[in-house]
């Protein structure tokens, strides 16, 4: 079975879609943006950001900031650095974002669900703990909602 043109870059551009992927959960700490992430892939920024929403739902940003946001609640259930640290520990340069997008996708700030993460899951395997309290990926969190 031959395939055509079309079809060939398709797959192409799908195999370097998993590694954008792959990248951003590797080096989310990192400075990335979207033009240093095409020009690894070998597109625009603007293809790049439409092939990876088509791909996987959400922006290479909102990707980005997805992992960033999963790793600073494990970092905050731990409760032993401040949200500031949290923050830069988890590659982001603004704490104004750093909480706007934290509340956007866990439904409260980070200082309330540092506060609260803590007992809500003590004595839970962390294994468990992860999987309880992802966020939630392209659709907001209820507002003064806890996982």
């Amino acid at each position: 079975m031959t395939s055509t043109p079309a079809e060939a870059q398709h797959l192409r551009d799908l195999a370097w879609l998993r590694r954008v992927r792959d990248r951003i959960d590797r080096e989310y700490p990192q400075p990335l943006d979207v033009e240093a992430l095409a020009r690894g892939a070998h597109m625009s920024a603007g293809h790049l950001s439409r092939q990876f929403r088509l791909a996987y739902g959400e922006s290479p940003y909102g990707y980005l900031m997805t992992r960033r946001i999963e790793r600073a609640m494990a970092l905050l259930r731990r409760g032993d650095l401040s949200v500031t640290e949290v923050c830069f520990a988890v590659g982001c340069s603004s704490l104004g974002t750093f909480s706007t997008r934290f509340t956007e996708l866990v439904g409260v700030p980070p200082s309330v669900y540092r506060r609260e993460a803590t007992r809500a899951t003590a004595g839970m395997p962390p294994c468990v703990a992860k999987q309880v309290t992802r966020p939630i990926r392209n659709r907001e969190a209820p507002a003064g909602s806890l996982p």
